[in-house]
Order: structure tokens, then C-alpha cells, then sequence
């Protein structure tokens, strides 16, 4: 019986790294799609969010039973509710490459994204890409001086985020308020996607502390 308890605690895990590398994908295919043009992939991004909500939705299902057939205590009960957490962390950060490529699809034919950012979008989509996927190692591993690591990771999304915001107040900004509003979304999609990892990795660290790190502050 708890063999197969661990087991069920194990698929657990398992389905939250899986959820990271979809998640990782939809961000660089969603920023891919933005850069390029590419209709196709964006609608291919929009249609594999499904995918990552259906995980979460299975995996806070599966959590719940669980918690009522096993009732749990000490370190199993915070793996479940810590997971929980983190379902929600990586399905809300899917929805924000999912948005991406709603940009991309409502502005196509046109780029969405003036030559003038260019390269600052593909460095925010790059640098969340990265996050995520130590987001997720940290998830798989337990790796917790990754995981405090991911504080100063994030410190380049936000670095980046203003310097978008530099630009798009400029004197010189010339691409009216349409696109500004745009790029606007975009930018706080990726730091917001880049602040649920974070989020994410410090509830592995409080998982296996049952505290949190004490430069770290837990988030709702």
C-alpha cells in the first residue's frame, strides 16, 4: 500500500516536470510565432494550451483523491498541496504563451513587434524559455541551490521589461498607441511568466525545507 501511495506521489511529479516542458514550448514557440509571423504556429500554440489546462485540471483531481483515500501527513501532505500550487504556477504561465501568440494571430499579417524591439522581445522570450526550464529542473530534482539561483535569473527578465518600457516612452516612439498597448502586454506576460517560475521553484525549496529560503518570500 505505500509503495503504491509513492508511486501515485511520483506520477505527481512526474506530470508537473511534463507540464514545465510544454510550458517552455508554448513560450518559445509563442515567441517564435510573434517574430516570424508564422499564423500557423501561433494557432498551433493556442491550440496546445488545451493540453496543459486538461494536465492540471487531471493533476488536482488526482491530488485530491488522494488526500481523501490516503489522508496524508508530515511530508507527503506538503507534496500534494505544494503541487498543487505549482499546477496552477504552470498552467497560468502556459496561458501567458498562449496570449503571445493571440498577439501574433491578431495583428498577422503585420508583425506585431516594431524592428525596433526586436531583439528585446526575442531576449524576454529567450530568457523566460530558460527560467522555465530551470523551473522545471528544480521540480524534477529537488535541486534547491537551483532553485535559489532562479532569484537572480529572474533579475534579467526584469532588467529587460524596463527596458522595453524605455522605449516605448521615448519622445522618439512613432508606432502609436495601438502597438504600444501591445507591447506592453507582451512585456508583462513575460514577467509575469518568469515570476510564476520563480514562484514555482520556491515552493519546491519550501517542500523540502518546510520553510521557506530566507531571501525568499512565498507568493499566493
Amino acid at each position: 500500500m505505500r509503495d503504491a501511495f509513492h508511486e501515485e506521489l511520483d506520477a505527481i511529479t512526474a506530470s508537473l516536470v511534463e507540464m514545465g516542458e510544454l510550458v517552455s514550448l508554448a513560450m518559445r514557440e509563442g515567441t517564435t510565432a510573434l517574430l516570424t509571423v508564422d499564423l500557423k504556429l501561433a494557432e498551433k500554440v493556442i491550440a496546445d494550451d488545451d493540453r496543459i489546462d486538461d494536465m492540471q485540471h487531471e493533476l488536482e483531481a488526482n491530488a485530491i483523491g488522494i488526500m481523501a483515500r490516503q489522508q496524508p501527513v508530515a511530508q507527503d501532505l506538503r507534496t500534494l498541496v505544494t503541487s498543487l500550487r505549482m499546477s496552477a504556477d504552470l498552467e497560468r504561465m502556459g496561458d501567458f504563451g498562449h496570449h503571445i501568440a493571440k498577439i501574433a494571430r491578431m495583428r498577422y499579417p503585420a508583425a506585431a513587434v516594431p524592428a525596433e524591439l526586436t531583439a528585446t522581445i526575442q531576449s524576454m522570450g529567450d530568457v523566460a524559455g530558460k527560467i522555465i526550464d530551470k523551473a522545471t529542473h528544480v521540480i524534477k530534482t529537488q535541486d534547491l541551490k537551483a532553485a535559489v539561483e532562479l532569484e537572480v535569473d529572474d533579475d534579467e527578465m526584469d532588467r529587460l521589461h524596463r527596458q522595453l518600457f524605455t522605449i516605448l516612452l521615448d519622445d522618439s516612439w512613432s508606432h502609436g498607441i495601438e502597438t504600444a498597448i501591445d507591447m506592453t502586454l507582451l512585456g508583462r506576460y513575460y514577467e509575469r511568466c518568469a515570476d510564476h517560475a520563480v514562484s514555482t521553484a520556491r515552493r519546491v525549496y519550501f517542500l523540502v525545507k518546510g520553510e521557506y529560503a530566507s531571501e525568499q518570500k512565498p507568493t499566493a
